[in-house]
């Protein structure tokens, strides 16, 4: 057992695929998603990289794993804007469709197109090629009412208590 929970550790802080060799019951690896430094995270499960006037936003590595493997990707046009809390699109799994959240307001500036032909990139590189939308935030004081990467684990690991 203590075997296994290593290997499923490792193979996730690896991005290796693990969850094959586990039970359906056994699901430790969701203790173990990836939560970077320099991001910012809404208890809805999205994240933001703020970069010079533009900031980034997707879903997290937790949330992905949660929903499973995404097979379809709903995202709006540029041009148009994004209230903090607000939905700006959706992601559909083989598990459920998921509404997407923005953790900020702004104008959307642009849209990973990648996502339409390539959804499972959601799946695999959440927080580099799966982002989702770029925002010109319109208040940049919203980012700090986001948590960071160690009140976002805390956040997700008493949430998975809950349940």
């Amino acid at each position: 057992m203590a075997l296994r929970m290593w290997a499923s550790s490792t193979a996730n802080a690896l991005r290796l695929s693990s969850k094959a060799s586990l039970s359906p019951a056994f699901s430790l690896h969701r203790c173990f998603s990836s939560v970077l430094d320099g991001l910012k995270y809404a208890t809805s499960h999205e994240w933001v990289k703020h970069e010079g006037p533009v900031a980034s936003v997707g879903i997290t590595d937790h949330a992905q794993d949660h929903l499973g493997e995404v097979v379809f990707v709903d995202l709006p046009e540029p041009g148009g804007s994004v209230s903090k809390g607000g939905s700006f699109g959706a992601v559909e799994s083989v598990k459920a469709t998921s509404d997407i959240n923005s953790p900020i307001s702004g104008e959307i500036v642009e849209v990973n197109t990648k996502l339409t032909e390539t959804p499972g990139l959601v799946n695999s590189s959440p927080y580099e090629d799966g982002w989702m939308i770029k925002v010109k935030p319109s208040d940049p004081s919203e980012l700090g009412s986001l948590m960071g990467p160690k009140e976002y684990t805390k956040f997700c690991e008493e949430e998975a208590a809950a349940h």
